[in-house]
């Protein structure tokens, strides 16, 4: 058997299998909360997605250990891109100047990229220097990510800010980081919060806080689409309305038509699909996740440890966070449902992470490089 063919039997084909079936199903949901008013986004879902798959496939055959040569340049042309935003190629979305439009392509959202980017060189870097002194270790890591983050921060969009957190502690703790020195992060991060609500968020963000811990403060404001998410996935029931079923939340245009497709996709699918159709997409997810962590388990070193843990993490902290919202479990943030939601960047991006990962999978008996 050539080696070609070797990795495409030796593919996981699990991961292969809930990846599609999330792409198959997040063009179904976007069209379920859209196709009452336009066909546009639909049509666009589904070619990204198919671009999706391509790119997980050609990524599951490239070695992994290759992206040591590409983890810069990568970085480097992240940082660049999410510094155009503040150009005049910048457009604002929902309050952040956080998308940039490319003449003759489209628009695409640098942060994304960023996150990704940041997965692979601080992977590279922590496999690397894994003896370095613990202090050090984490002095240069933050300067690894502190610049993107502050660049994403200043765009404002706290959503993808907060990505990098729980993603880089969760690389930092693999890597053999003393507790110690998580404990002390999240002491600090604690005292600080306070100050960063106050001097460091947007008036609207502010509202959007106060709205989460108190709904009726504002409910024609910033509590309005808690409150109309709320009761679509209230109404959905045990079974729910049905598919694409007529005098919904979602048809009559009661959460906002910017950001069904988007931020509240969760919404419209606990609406139409009910309480099973949440329970069965949260369970593919888990079993996704199942499989991220199998495979960092598996990897033959560990920069494939380090960044399928990268992955694996930052997919579970948009999963919590973008139904949290929707639920009022967490604050409203803006950030999409992997796969999911409507958009063709990180829909783009995440295949291509969970093609590295499943590139690990295929190369995890072959010899560390």
């Amino acid at each position: 058997m050539t080696p070609f063919l070797r990795k495409i039997f030796g593919m996981n084909w699990v991961l292969l299998g809930i990846s599609f079936v999330l792409c198959v199903l997040g063009v179904i949901a976007v069209y379920s909360a859209t196709a009452f008013h336009t066909q546009e986004y639909w049509h666009r879902q589904t070619i990204w997605a198919s671009a999706g798959i391509v790119v997980f496939l050609v990524t599951s055959l490239i070695d992994y250990r290759w992206v040591k040569w590409a983890a810069l340049p990568m970085y480097l042309a992240s940082i660049f891109f999410i510094i155009l935003t503040y150009t005049h190629l910048g457009e604002e979305h929902g309050g952040a100047k956080c998308w940039l439009r490319v003449p003759g392509v489209g628009t695409f959202q640098p942060a994304q990229m960023g996150v990704i980017a940041g997965v692979l060189t601080v992977g590279l870097f922590l496999s690397q220097f894994r003896k370095l002194h613990p202090m050090l270790k984490l002095v240069f890591t933050g300067l690894i990510v502190g610049g993107p983050m502050l660049l994403i921060l200043k765009q404002p969009d706290v959503g993808m800010t907060l990505v990098w957190v729980p993603t880089i502690m969760a690389m930092l703790l693999l890597n053999g980081l003393p507790k110690r020195y998580m404990i002390s992060l999240c002491l600090i991060a604690l005292i600080l919060m306070p100050l960063m609500i106050n001097f460091g968020l947007k008036s609207y963000q502010r509202d959007r806080l106060t709205a989460f811990l108190d709904p009726d403060i504002d409910p024609r404001g910033a509590g309005w689409a808690i409150k109309q998410s709320l009761i679509a996935v209230g109404s959905g029931g045990f079974k729910g309305k049905g598919f694409m079923s007529p005098n919904s939340q979602v048809e009559q245009g009661f959460i906002p038509g910017t950001t069904v497709h988007t931020d509240y996709i969760f919404a419209a699918i606990g609406e139409q699909g009910g309480f099973l159709a949440g329970v069965v997409l949260i369970s593919l997810f888990a079993t996704l996740l199942l499989c991220c962590l199998l495979t960092a388990q598996q990897s033959a070193d560990e920069l494939g440890l380090l960044i399928t843990v990268g992955f694996a993490t930052q997919i579970f902290f948009h999963v919590y966070q973008n139904i949290g919202m929707t639920i009022q479990l967490m604050p409203v943030t803006g950030l999409p449902l992997p796969l999911i939601s409507y958009g063709g960047t990180f829909l783009v991006m995440v295949m291509f992470g969970l093609g590295l990962v499943n590139s690990v999978w295929v190369h995890r008996k072959a010899l560390p490089a």
